[in-house]
């Protein structure tokens, strides 16, 4: 008997980027990893959290990380969630919102690894291509699937779409817009502030590129209250290690470094 999904057994796992050993120096353009070390601040909060000892479990609310992340972003904790990852959100983002056979959209090339989390939860991925202009081939708009994943600046070709564009995306949009800002630190641009005009709208970060803590995984969603407490019912509900969380609080709350 053959106990695994059907689908699950026939699909083809995400394949991660290369990572060679420690003893070998390579500049990493395969997934972006930052070159640099993190902010000195992060690493002493990290080696003090350590010196306390890990045998108690880490706040399942990462409360002082939502804090500090709400002091950076203008937001009140409601509207923040931490994750381990960024990608952990958009997983959780689809599983919210996409049922079985259901659409998730995004644009090609883009993040590769939205259709593995959409296959994954026995959604149906639909990938919008670009043009020789990099413009959608359709209207977003036109989109009718349950959610959209719109990179911001795009990976790999770097444009970014203007705030104006966005804010009239989710106006017209019938399902939940996810804005995946994983270069946005790089770019100068953000559509954090539209998710107050927006209840369809979630803006994404992760800690992996501008914080230099790939190897903490560390990101965060913006959205309002409602969006924030589905996706914290379906989190792991210790998601974010004791490490993570201090790591995160001291990165946030150093934005010179």
């Amino acid at each position: 008997m053959n106990r695994i999904r059907s689908d699950i057994a026939a699909m083809q796992a995400y394949v991660p980027g290369f990572q060679p050993s420690a003893e070998e120096h390579f500049i990493k353009l395969n997934t972006n990893e930052n070159p640099y070390p993190p902010s000195p601040k992060v690493v002493a909060a990290i080696q003090a959290e350590a010196a306390r000892g890990l045998q108690l479990y880490p706040d399942a609310r990462s409360r002082a990380a939502r804090e500090a992340a709400g002091r950076v972003y203008g937001f009140d904790p409601e509207w923040i969630i931490m994750a381990n990852g960024s990608d952990e959100v958009l997983n959780n983002l689809i599983r919210c919102c996409a049922a079985e056979g259901e659409q998730v959209g995004y644009l090609h090339p883009s993040y590769s690894y939205y259709a593995t989390l959409a296959r994954i939860q026995g959604a149906v991925p639909e990938p919008v291509l670009l043009d020789a202009a990099l413009q959608p081939s359709m209207p977003l708009e036109n989109f009718a699937g349950k959610i959209f994943f719109l990179t911001n600046p795009n990976a790999p070709f770097g444009f970014a779409f203007p705030l104006d564009f966005i804010d009239d995306l989710a106006g017209k949009l019938k399902g939940m817009l996810v804005i995946d800002e994983a270069y946005a630190d790089f770019a100068g641009i953000s559509a954090c502030e539209l998710v107050r005009r927006h209840e369809n709208l979630v803006v994404t970060r992760t800690f992996s590129k501008s914080y230099s803590l790939a190897g903490m995984r560390i990101g965060l969603a913006i959205a309002q209250p409602e969006i924030i407490a589905a996706l914290d019912k379906i989190r792991d509900h210790y998601n974010l290690d004791r490490l993570a969380q201090v790591a995160a609080a001291a990165a946030l709350e150093d934005q010179e470094t």
